[in-house]
């Protein structure tokens, strides 16, 4: 099954309600929130009183993915939120193991993310205790960038790594997703799609969502 995580890092906040309820009438299956700290990335977006907002507003689960320094420190307050994933990148976790531990003890999914210029070998020694791997596709801090092509060699990557530990994770990938790189993503391996401009910033967010997941499922199985 393909996952669509429409990244609220696109919508509008002054009608954020009515767009979540636009994304899950369209067929959403995620909510994804990008939280930045304007440390780890040159940016700075929401926070866990935004994460519990959303969770008010929508049953869908919620990917929350921190890029953040220290996530250690805030892990409860975001599962506190409602987060039901939550993501940390291996670029900023002295601990990876400790704190992948952490996210399980606190009963949420946990995620780890690594940027375009991180190897998938980082993934190695953490692939036995993770539920969901987050390849990003642009540079992450800001929406709308372009996606880079060397995702999808890495996405094949961690979907052969995925493959040979015999379990059951999540392939996800975060960045210039649309009608035309979807189906190339789930073609490399992706199961999870993240897309906020594609679909937040369409005039008919409902249509955005259906219309991706109908390109996704029809691109897929070409070659």
């Amino acid at each position: 099954m393909i996952y669509i995580a429409p990244s609220v890092l696109a919508a509008d906040f002054s009608h954020l309600a009515d767009q979540l309820a636009q994304a899950e009438a369209g067929g959403a299956d995620w909510i994804h929130l990008d939280v930045m700290d304007g440390q780890f990335v040159p940016n700075i977006t929401i926070g866990p009183f935004i994460i519990n907002a959303v969770r008010q507003s929508t049953k869908l689960p919620l990917d929350t993915h921190l890029m953040i320094v220290n996530p250690d420190k805030h892990l409860e307050t975001f599962r506190g939120a409602g987060a039901d994933y939550i993501t940390v990148h291996q670029e900023a976790c002295t601990h990876l193991h400790r704190t992948i531990t952490q996210i399980k003890h606190l009963g949420a999914k946990a995620g780890v993310s690594i940027n375009p210029a991180t190897p998938c070998s980082t993934l190695k020694e953490i692939i036995s205790e993770v539920d969901l791997i987050l390849i990003m596709s642009v540079n992450p801090g800001f929406g709308g960038q372009t996606f880079i092509e060397g995702t999808l060699r890495k996405l094949r990557e961690a979907k052969s790594m995925i493959e040979e530990s015999g379990r059951d994770i999540r392939l996800e990938v975060d960045g210039g997703i649309d009608m035309v790189t979807g189906p190339r993503v789930v073609r490399a391996g992706a199961d999870v799609l993240v897309a906020g401009t594609s679909i937040f910033r369409k005039p008919d967010i409902k249509k955005a969502v259906a219309e991706l997941r109908s390109i996704i499922e029809s691109g897929a199985m070409k070659k």
